[in-house]
């Protein structure tokens, strides 16, 4: 059998595009879910959580939360952080009867992120009081491959793991008191 050499530069820049495929495959979408069950009926939790504009009421971090078209879909949410940053966000989708709230993110903003939806929720808890689901999906800030330490996966799944647990603990303190 005879092999030319066209043949072999063919097999050589195949194997090229293949190994280099394989190592730019960029960051994967990461999610994060926490959860705290409140000694509080549903309904009373829905009304604290609930106003896209509320956030600032509840969550520890905020200073301000202002909604531009208050809890209609495609209302623009600004917030502004205790620590000088921002996040723009807007309604995704809105079902207060069943307690639900979807948002997208317009960009990271003051979380080291990109491409961020989230989901809050109010159910029943079984014997009692009410069960919050905070959940979001998102890449880290950094989207090519070798991110600064800074904008890892690792530090991206942090930063929002802390918010959504000091945020459900601020829930909680104020639904609990009020």
């Amino acid at each position: 059998m005879v092999v030319s050499r066209a043949s072999i530069r063919l097999l050589a820049l195949s194997l090229l595009v293949a190994v280099g495929a394989a190592s730019a495959h960029g960051p994967t979408r990461q999610k994060v879910v926490e959860q705290v069950t409140i000694a509080a009926p549903p309904d009373q939790v829905w009304a604290l959580v609930g106003g896209f504009d509320a956030l600032e009421r509840w969550h520890p971090a905020v200073a301000s939360s202002k909604a531009d078209h208050g809890n209609d879909e495609g209302s623009v949410r600004d917030v502004q952080f205790k620590n000088g940053r921002s996040l723009s966000e807007k309604i995704e989708g809105y079902d207060g009867a069943g307690m639900k709230v979807r948002i997208r993110a317009k960009d990271g903003g003051a979380l080291p992120v990109t491409n961020y939806t989230s989901q809050i929720s109010v159910t029943a808890a079984d014997g009692g009081g009410s069960v919050v689901e905070w959940r979001g999906a998102f890449y880290r800030g950094y989207p090519r491959n070798d991110p600064p330490p800074d904008q890892t996966d690792e530090v991206a799944v942090a930063a929002v793991t802390e918010f959504y647990r000091s945020g459900l603990a601020g829930l909680k303190a104020l639904a609990e008191h009020h």
